[in-house]
């Protein structure tokens, strides 16, 4: 984590609807060129972390009301989605959301949209997707509805680098994946960052697969940033094995014994 810092979140807390309270004094850091990974259960409050960066919080009638959020020394808080995409910052959805209606390449060069360098560059680029996800060069003129799970989620990372981002934010690409499919994602995210030089900022619930290809991963719970630390020593915490990665514990004998090791687990303190 010795990079430049490309992304610092300092302290944010998320209401929606002016009420619930989501996030609660979150703190993090991406430095250039890395892959950063968001873990924690199911409405731990890491969707609503990527939405803080790429400011898609409005359209779901929630703000960041304390804290500060910058890319590279900027405020980006009150900047529009819009203009953090001519920063360079991308974001894909959770579940994919493909143009159902279009095929494959059209869907990819929807991602271009704003790119103003010409159409030779805009074609050299969906030639290194192509590069990247052979999968979707075979079924370019199909249309997306008619894709699997995999090439959707494919095409949406796909369509995501058309735009030359600086760094992806993505959202559970696993979710809904076969196994071997989900490899093969992680395994592109991957060269992505090590040949292209695109940083990652990921929420996964998949902590093993995360943690596997993650250079620093942050754990959430209730909104809250309850670990930290570089993503092989996550790996080898025992409280992150036992309540993210299914591991340890194997002495236990009874419900009671559960329960009086999660009253012992040292963030709920």
């Amino acid at each position: 984590m010795n990079n430049a810092t490309l992304l610092n979140v300092n302290g944010i807390e998320v209401i929606y609807n002016h009420v619930i309270l989501v996030l609660k004094g979150v703190s993090l850091q991406v430095p250039e060129g890395s892959v950063v990974a968001l873990l924690g259960g199911n409405g731990a409050g890491k969707t609503t972390t990527l939405r803080a960066v790429s400011n898609l919080l409005s359209g779901e009638r929630g703000e960041v009301t304390k804290g500060s959020i910058e890319l590279r020394g900027e405020r980006i808080e009150k900047l529009t989605t819009a203009a953090m995409v001519e920063r360079g910052v991308i974001q894909v959805m959770e579940g994919r959301h493909c143009f159902a209606h279009l095929t494959i390449e059209e869907n990819l060069m929807t991602g271009a949209y704003t790119r103003k360098d010409g159409k030779a560059a805009v074609l050299d680029t969906l030639e290194k997707v192509y590069n990247y996800f052979p999968r979707l060069k075979t079924r370019r003129s199909s249309q997306a509805a008619y894709t699997s799970g995999g090439e959707q989620q494919m095409c949406a990372i796909g369509r995501a680098l058309m735009a030359n981002p600086k760094m992806v934010l993505l959202d559970e690409p696993s979710m809904g994946l076969a196994p071997q499919i989900v490899e093969e994602v992680f395994e592109i995210v991957k060269d992505l960052n090590g040949k292209e030089g695109v940083t990652f900022l990921l929420a996964e619930q998949n902590t093993n697969m995360a943690l596997r290809y993650a250079d620093y991963g942050y754990i959430l719970e209730n909104g809250r940033i309850v670990m930290d630390g570089a993503a092989k020593d996550l790996r080898e915490n025992e409280d992150v094995k036992e309540f993210y990665l299914g591991m340890g514990g194997g002495d236990r004998k009874s419900f009671k014994d559960v329960k009086s090791y999660k009253r012992r687990k040292r963030w709920l303190a």
